[in-house]
């Protein structure tokens, strides 16, 4: 997966848009909440912020794509994803949990809904 890949898959999810912080950038939900960002620490990864139950889950299913963000960002919610191992197939799922996690409650809903 390429970062531009990252990034469209990010914009894919319903009211997502690109913003940034601390110079790299970052994709949000309506309310200004973060889901996922690119290119922290460097250009090699992407992040996506998952409860810690959905991290232990992915880092556990795809040690290669997935793992715990360095500190105390990893311990929260800060899952890092290696760009060159992920693919659209195992990314998307992650990055839905964490758009859902970041969306309002309802739009979230009419989100999964719509995945049934």
């Amino acid at each position: 997966m390429t970062a531009e890949q990252f990034r469209r898959l990010a914009l894919g999810f319903p009211e997502a848009y690109e913003s940034s912080h601390m110079d790299h950038p970052d994709f949000r939900v309506r309310g200004g909440k973060i889901f996922a960002t690119l290119a922290y620490p460097d250009g090699k990864w992407g992040m996506v912020k998952l409860t810690p139950e959905q991290q232990e889950e992915f880092v556990g299913t795809e040690p290669g794509v997935f793992e715990p963000a360095k500190g105390g960002w990893g311990r929260g919610v800060a899952t890092s994803v290696r760009l060159r191992s992920a693919t659209k197939a195992i990314l998307r799922p992650a990055m839905a949990a964490a758009w859902c996690n970041a969306a309002p409650k309802k739009l979230a809903r009419e989100f999964e809904v719509g995945l049934k």
